[in-house]
């Protein structure tokens, strides 16, 4: 029996063949994994740092700081600023009630005044004395007075001698006493050691102010800082100690001040390492501005972070360095397909890396390697544009 294209059973096998072919095909492309969006950036030349960062923030210093008391306790007498007052060098900042101490030395230098005046008597009698006893001497010698009443002068001159020698002593004791009477009134007063602005006082008139004593510590009563010289201090990595010294340039940015960096370079590496936690050592470094009179004004206790920057390679090739994979390993767009590729890299902070080996100018890289599905051959689509390189 022939058969026919046109036999009605086998014309139904043949749709029947082509819709099952249809449906297979469209779960297919309906089940094939869609691509993934990525974020990428050209690479490209430029310049490349290589730089360490304070592990936690650091903070604006003044160079002149310093917390205040009284040496003696009393009752505050006198409060002679105020918070944000800035003060001259040697203005009074703190006065205690003294009045005994005052008229204790007033006593003393009316005793001395006293003892002063008790001196130039004496003094003037043995200069007398002593003009006397040479009258008798000439006296003598023209035979008009014995020897024995010479040497009653000479005795007499040379005893108000002696006792003008010690009424001078008595002078240098009574203003022994005055000048430590001095020192102790100045126990209750407080001056500004040196120009600058007063941060804080401790205490209202009438409050007992209290030094501390050894071993106790108590709130000073007066915190001085001199603002006109300003440096940061900031904790560096104890790993990272052995790469600094003083004179490295830094880049200093500050919280307070946004989208600014400011040179500067460091001025002392801590000789120890500080322990604030078990797991957190630190080596603390000071970094002063190269140009304060551009940073403008700043608050004590800002916080602020300091870039040391160990290196610096120009014009060469270089990746984000976000693109960086375990290993030197970079994600490379290829068509539509990603490709892993292995790199060599230099000089590297967290901006950049310097590519040594491994790929070529106007490679794309992929950036987002946080993205689910990122790896080696999967499909992509870019999201934006490749990045150039600032």
């Amino acid at each position: 029996m022939k058969l026919s294209l046109h036999t009605p059973w086998i014309r139904r096998a043949l749709i029947g063949l082509a819709l099952v072919l249809a449906v297979s095909a469209a779960a297919l492309w309906l089940g094939r994994a869609k691509p993934i969006a990525v974020i990428v950036a050209e690479v490209g030349r430029g310049k490349v740092e290589s730089t360490i960062a304070n592990t936690r923030a650091g903070s604006v210093e003044a160079c002149q700081r310093t917390k205040l008391s009284t040496i003696a306790g009393g009752r505050i007498e006198r409060l002679a600023v105020k918070e944000g007052d800035r003060v001259a060098k040697g203005q009074l900042l703190i006065k205690l009630w003294n009045d005994d101490q005052q008229a204790q030395q007033a006593l003393a230098q009316t005793q001395l005044d006293s003892v002063r005046q008790h001196r130039v008597e004496i003094c003037a009698s043995a200069d007398a004395a002593a003009r006397d006893a040479e009258r008798q001497r000439a006296l003598r010698e023209q035979g008009f007075v014995s020897s024995a009443s010479e040497d009653v002068a000479r005795s007499n001159a040379d005893a108000r001698r002696a006792a003008c020698s010690a009424a001078g002593s008595d002078v240098r004791q009574a203003q022994a006493r005055v000048s430590a009477m001095r020192v102790e009134l100045n126990r209750t007063v407080l001056y500004a050691p040196f120009a600058g602005t007063v941060a804080k006082i401790v205490g209202e008139v009438g409050e007992y102010s209290t030094p501390s004593p050894p071993g106790v510590p108590m709130p000073p009563a007066i915190d001085l800082i001199d603002d006109t010289c300003l440096y940061i201090k900031a904790p560096m990595d104890e790993v990272d100690a052995p790469r600094m010294h003083a004179g490295q340039p830094v880049r200093i940015t500050i919280d307070a001040l946004p989208k600014q960096s400011f040179p500067g370079q460091v001025k002392r590496v801590a000789p120890y390492v500080t322990a604030v936690e078990k797991q957190a050592r630190t080596v603390d470094i000071d970094a002063t501005f190269d140009q304060p009179e551009k940073v403008g004004a700043l608050l004590v206790g800002y916080s602020a972070d300091v870039e040391v920057i160990l290196g610096v390679r120009e014009n060469v090739l270089r990746l984000p360095t976000a693109a960086l994979m375990e290993g030197g390993r970079v994600l490379v767009v290829d068509g539509d397909r990603l490709v892993e590729r292995a790199v060599k890299t230099g000089l590297s902070n967290w901006e950049f890396a310097e590519v040594t080996a491994g790929l070529a100018a106007g490679d794309r890289v992929v950036t987002s390697l946080e993205r689910a599905g990122v790896a080696a051959g999967a499909r992509v689509t870019i999201e934006a544009p490749a990045a150039k390189p600032r």
